[in-house]
């Protein structure tokens, strides 16, 4: 049987924290679908839900069992749909812990066959977010250590014009 898992984010846009997480996760997993999760209720995202899908399949394409996908509806629906056995969500600090619980549980009871797997960010990852990169980027600032390379160049163009621009 194929143990497959589900790794959901905004990931707007991807970060090295993020990508850690994700090969860590494809170690761990026959396959990995990292879900580019779509929420009606965010209006300032930065990139499109398909931006963001590339930008991740970029900087994934040598971890042969590692796609990308994008959902609308609920993450327990969609584990269901795949037949993933498991839910990997990383965790920064406690106060992520708290809200990724509360998650995990809702999540096992919409869909009791998949598992939340935590898995803890490294430490020079503790502080980094997507919203940490973009307040940085916007003001100019260097975000070089906080980009996989491969995706630098485009997302410094895009948040620096966009931000300044509104």
């Amino acid at each position: 049987m194929e143990r497959i898992a589900v790794c959901p984010g905004s990931f707007d846009p991807v970060t090295l924290g993020h990508l850690d997480i994700i090969t860590r996760a494809s170690r761990l997993f026959d396959r990995v679908i990292v879900l580019v999760s779509i929420n009606m209720m965010k209006t300032h995202e930065s990139f499109t839900p398909q931006e963001r899908v590339e930008m991740i399949r970029c900087v994934t394409q040598d971890l042969p069992n590692v796609e990308v996908d994008t959902s609308d509806g609920l993450l327990a629906d969609y584990v269901k749909k795949v037949g993933a056995i498991a839910i990997v969500k990383g965790l920064r600090a406690v106060s992520d812990f708290e809200y990724e619980f509360q998650m995990a549980l809702a999540n096992r009871k919409l869909y009791e066959d998949a598992e939340t797997v935590f898995l803890t960010t490294t430490a020079e990852n503790m502080y980094l977010s997507s919203s940490v990169v973009k307040q940085i980027a916007t003001f100019g600032g260097d975000i070089s250590h906080f980009i996989p390379r491969e995706i630098l160049e485009y997302i410094e163009k895009r948040l620096v014009k966009k931000e300044r621009l509104s």
